[in-house]
This record gives C-alpha cells, sequence and structure tokens, in this order.
C-alpha cells in the first residue's frame, strides 16, 4: 500500500471506521475535538502504539485551528512580558516545525519595523533589545540561520523594496527579523491528521460527542443521524473553546482575534510582513503579511468575547477600524474600509484568571481532569500544539495505565515534509509552485492521481488552485462539502466574489467522488 493511500481521509475509509467502532474495536484513547489540539494527541497517541479515534462534529480546523494569524511565532512577545518559559518553548517548537516536522509548511517570513518619526529612541532600542533577544531564543532553540536568518537594520530604499507602500517621509530605513510562517494553519491541521491516520487512528469527522465520562462517549453520525456507544480507556476534551460544553467544570475566557484581508496589490505586493507597533503598547504589534492566492492578512486584535461561543465568530466594526487607523500610521496611502476583500475572527481558548485584559491573559495550557473522568486540555497556543498533544498523552498514560511507548513526534516529519515514509521524492520543477507551497512532496501525486478532466488547470481564472487539488480535498483529505473545499482545504472562500467563481470546480468534484 502507498504511502498516499495509508493516509487517505474519504467517505469510504470513514465509514469503515464508523463500523468498526460500532463493532466493538478496542480504543485506548478517544480525541474530541477535530483542531490542531486534537490532531496533535491523535499522532502523539498513535505513534506510541495507542490505538485512537479522533471525533469531530464538523471538519478539521473548523474552530479556532483555522483563524489564526498563520504564523509560528518563537515567543518574543512572551520574552518581553517575562514569560521565559513559554518564550524558550515557543522558539524550540517553532525549529521543530521548520527543520524536522514540516519545512515544507512553514517557512521564514521577513518581519519589517519601519523606523518613522513617531517612533522614539526609547521605542527603537526596544524593539532592538526584543530582536536581539529574538536572535537568542534561535541559537537557543539551534535552529540554523539559514532556516530563520538574523536580524538586522536595513536602510530606506531596502525596506521600500520589501514593503513598497511603507511611508516614506522621515522613514530612517527599517529593523528586520524573521519568524516563522505557515502557508496555512488549516493545512497544517490535515497533515498533522492524516499522519495520525498513517500510524494507525481513525479520524472521524461529522462524528458528535453527545455526552462523554472518563471510559465511555455517546457518538452520533451528523450524517445519518445513527448513535453508538463507544469504550475508550481514556477520553480526552479537545474541543477548544467549546470544552465547557464537554466539561461544565471548566472555566475559559475566549478572546476574539481579527483579521482583515486585502489584494497585496493595496500593499504593492510586499514580500515582508509590515509590523507596525501600537500606540501605548510595549509588546503588541499589528502586521500586514503577504499570504497565498495573492492577499495580504492584517491583524490582529485582542478582545473579550464573552457569551455564547458562535461556530463563525465575526468581526466588529470597531475591530476593523482599530486595524485600519493602525496600518495607516505606516502606510504612505491610507487604506479605507471598501480596499477590505474579506475578514474574519477566530476565539482564543484561554484559561480564565479573573480581570484585566484578555491580551495580558497567559497563553499557558492547563490539562485538568473532571469529576467523571474526561480529561480536558484548555489555553495554549498554536506554535506549541506539539507539547501540549505530549503532555496530554503523557497525563492519560500515567493516569490510565496504558502501555504506551515514549513520545515520538519531535523527530516525525508529517505528510507532504520530504522525510515522511510516503514522499515522492522527486519534485518536478514543471509542478505549480503554490501547488508546491501546499502540499510538499505529496504535490506530484496530487496531480498524477487526478481522475477530472483538465487536473491542472485553475479552479477559476486567476486563482492559483488546480482542479486536482479540489479532487484530491475530497479523495484524500476528508472534504465533503463545498465548504470544507473552499473554506478550509484552500482559502479561496475568504473572498466572497472568488468563493463564488470557483463554488462549480467544487460541487464537480464532489458529483465526481459519489
Amino acid at each position: 500500500m502507498s504511502g498516499s493511500s495509508t493516509t487517505a481521509l474519504n467517505a469510504a475509509r470513514r465509514t469503515a471506521e464508523l463500523q468498526e467502532l460500532g463493532d466493538g474495536a478496542p480504543l485506548d484513547l478517544l480525541v474530541i475535538g477535530g483542531g490542531i489540539t486534537g490532531a496533535g494527541i491523535a499522532l502523539d497517541a498513535a505513534t506510541r502504539g495507542l490505538s485512537v479515534a479522533l471525533v469531530e462534529k464538523h471538519d478539521l480546523a473548523f474552530g479556532t485551528s483555522r483563524w489564526s494569524s498563520k504564523l509560528v511565532h518563537g515567543g518574543l512577545r512572551y520574552l518581553a512580558s517575562g514569560n521565559v518559559g513559554i518564550a524558550r518553548r515557543s522558539a524550540l517548537e517553532r525549529g521543530i516545525l521548520m527543520t524536522r516536522n514540516a519545512p515544507h509548511l512553514v517557512h521564514a517570513m521577513p518581519q519589517l519595523v519601519p523606523l518613522l518619526p513617531e517612533m522614539n529612541r526609547a521605542s527603537r532600542a526596544l524593539v532592538r533589545f526584543g530582536f536581539a533577544a529574538g536572535d537568542g531564543l534561535r541559537a537557543l532553540a539551534r535552529t540554523p540561520a539559514s532556516v530563520l536568518p538574523r536580524s538586522r537594520r536595513i536602510d530606506a530604499a531596502a525596506a521600500i523594496a520589501l514593503a513598497p507602500t511603507v511611508r516614506r517621509d522621515g522613514l530612517d530605513g527599517a529593523l528586520l527579523a524573521y519568524d516563522g510562517q505557515l502557508i496555512d494553519d488549516a493545512r497544517l491541521v490535515t497533515a498533522v491528521a492524516r499522519t495520525a491516520a498513517q500510524h494507525g487512528a481513525r479520524i472521524l469527522t461529522r462524528v458528535e460527542a453527545r455526552a462523554a465520562s472518563g471510559t465511555s462517549v455517546t457518538l452520533a453520525d451528523t450524517l445519518t443521524g445513527e448513535t453508538l456507544e463507544v469504550s475508550a480507556r481514556a477520553v480526552v476534551n479537545a474541543t477548544g473553546v467549546w470544552a465547557g460544553q464537554v466539561d461544565a467544570s471548566l472555566r475559559l475566557r475566549p478572546s476574539r482575534g481579527t483579521h482583515l484581508v486585502f489584494d497585496a496589490a493595496v500593499f504593492g505586493n510586499p514580500t515582508a510582513a509590515l509590523t507596525i507597533p501600537i500606540p501605548g503598547e510595549i509588546n503588541r504589534f499589528v502586521f500586514a503579511m503577504p499570504e497565498q492566492l495573492g492577499r495580504v492578512y492584517l491583524g490582529l486584535t485582542d478582545e473579550d468575547a464573552p457569551g455564547a461561543i458562535p461556530n463563525v465568530p465575526e468581526p466588529t466594526a470597531q475591530e476593523v477600524q482599530f486595524l485600519l487607523d493602525t496600518v495607516n500610521t505606516a502606510l504612505a496611502t491610507s487604506l479605507r474600509p471598501d480596499d477590505v476583500v474579506g475578514s474574519y475572527a477566530g476565539l482564543r481558548p484561554l484559561i480564565d484568571t479573573g480581570a484585566g485584559r484578555t491580551a495580558d491573559v497567559s497563553r499557558e495550557h492547563a490539562v485538568t481532569e473532571s469529576p467523571n473522568g474526561v480529561l480536558s486540555v484548555i489555553g495554549g497556543k498554536l506554535t506549541e500544539y506539539r507539547y501540549m498533544a505530549e503532555d496530554v498523552v503523557d497525563r492519560a498514560v500515567a493516569l490510565r495505565g496504558l502501555a504506551a511507548g515514549a513520545c515520538r513526534t519531535r523527530d516525525l516529519p508529517l505528510i507532504g515534509a520530504p522525510s515522511n515514509p510516503g514522499a515522492v521524492h522527486s519534485v518536478s520543477g514543471d509542478l505549480p509552485e503554490s501547488l508546491v507551497a501546499r502540499y510538499g512532496a505529496e504535490a506530484p501525486e496530487v496531480i498524477a492521481g487526478a481522475s477530472c478532466s483538465r487536473p491542472t488547470e485553475p479552479v477559476a481564472e486567476g486563482i492559483d488552485v488546480t482542479r486536482a487539488e479540489f479532487e484530491y480535498a475530497v479523495t484524500h483529505e476528508g472534504a465533503s462539502s463545498v465548504d470544507d473545499i473552499l473554506d478550509r482545504r484552500t482559502r479561496i472562500g475568504l473572498v466572497a466574489a472568488d468563493r463564488e467563481r470557483a463554488l462549480p470546480a467544487a460541487e464537480e468534484m464532489l458529483a465526481l467522488s459519489r
């Protein structure tokens, strides 16, 4: 069996694995939640030799895991606030992702802080010190400078070349540093989940956990309405901001982070993230980041989000204006609301520590046990998903006496990484650059395995996603609806006009698979 076929998530595999669970297949660990944390736990457990199933009510990366800044942060912000532990871990985890786990999905992103007249000498010194500390974290994590270059100062001409719409008047060059950037956060979740499947985990979307205890869960297939009781030696709640719906004893304080989407042309097609200090803040910035599909994402906010948890959070008008006002302080020509072609917001699952701003709430995670035995993981951040998963599985092994090997994920290449056993090692230069950026060593197989007509053609004019990628989303990545294809396996859906143009191709590929 090829590496691809052992990792393929599709309707046939889902049906067979649900049947196995219904027939009483033994489980060491059942994970509730298909975001980056749940997928990471499933991968960690499966690679230790445990029998694992992951269930997700909606789709992979349906919640917070698709609404991030697409950054793998090195922890500089946490160092500035005195949290050395999380800063060091973030740098270590970033290095692991960039050099071992997912070098095809995470690359160095230049971050440019323009030195404008409003930035006084003390502020400049603080940023320089921070960037130097970031270099120290990179060195501590043993991430080579060839992977993540050192910070430096550049002149005004170099700054303009990297960020063409930066203000010219009074520009005294810029400070330039580097951090990790994901091609896409939802693609990372999909890669982690498929790698878990490669190691034997059952990855089941559209399966809702309606009741859970420490040893059993009532599951409902949301496509058929059928229910089944599943027993497991350990049950883990990794549902993020919805964790309190599984364990009512948990106290979370969701924080909303909003991003705006622009055509890259309005920023002059930058190659660096324009990084603008937020006035009055010590360690917070707004980022205008070049992204795939010819876009720039501008973010991000950090606002309390009390009340009911929506499936799809919405930015507020105040957040939109805050982001525009902040970025305009550093631009030669001001952006207006009608320049915004899309937007998104996500909710951070922060631990409720009481009063104060959400921006100041710790990003540490916690593993708790409910009175009925369910283990829950709350808090944390995307960069540390692997570390969090290791911690959760260690706790489950210790508390439930599971027979498991040592954690293997530190050196484990994900699907698409060149050293993954299922990799196709000869990636042709004839393949679209955007395809390789999204699929890495899998890119040749995406095209070669396609059965649709015109597989290398774009799904719509001007969108650099091939028809074969839509088909692959259905046959190998568990997509079962047009929303899965357009909003999570790709990011076409962020711009409504693009979504409408690509919709017929998505519908065609779903029909082809039936």
